[in-house]
């Protein structure tokens, strides 16, 4: 189902998280539960992945993350503020150490000039440590997009776990 070096780099991210006692939450929008699927793949990652959020709908990044719906309307869903949001109310919890979120625009519809297909923005949030943003425009089909956007959000989990 995923390629293997996604499966690799998850691996990678699982035993980086491990080895520096990580406990690990996921929100994702257009990936929609992919990168905890290749995370999940891996024996062994519920050592580490504690939790996941798919929050496709607005209101369930308001619901379960807490993302301000005022941020939401300002910016939009696919936008760095919600990314950064997303990401801060995946950790939330006591439990959490570290987090990625992931939303964008995986087409084929929905682009436009401002927000092209293929845009997506990803966050990282640790505990007691600023949040991280990467901002991607990824080219190809549906599926391509996604799992670019699953590779880069697995990369920058990998930056996130070194102490």
């Amino acid at each position: 189902m995923y390629p293997p070096k996604l499966l690799q780099l998850a691996e990678r991210v699982l035993t980086a998280c491990h080895n520096n006692g990580l406990k690990l939450a996921l929100a994702e929008s257009c990936t929609g539960g992919l990168v905890a699927g290749a995370l999940s793949a891996v024996p062994g990652s519920s050592q580490v992945l504690d939790r996941g959020f798919v929050t496709y709908a607005n209101e369930a990044k308001t619901e379960l993350l807490g993302v301000a719906a005022e941020l939401l309307a300002a910016h939009g869903a696919v936008s760095e503020p919600v990314a950064r949001a997303m990401a801060e109310g995946a950790i939330r919890s006591p439990e959490i150490d570290i987090s990625v979120s992931v939303t964008g625009i995986a087409g084929p519809g929905g682009g436009g000039a401002q927000k092209p297909v293929g845009l997506v923005h990803i966050a990282s949030a640790r505990k007691n440590a600023p949040t991280l943003h990467r901002r991607h425009v990824f080219n190809g089909d549906r599926e391509s997009i996604r799992l670019q956007a699953v590779a880069a959000a697995l990369e920058l989990l990998l930056e996130r776990s070194q102490p």
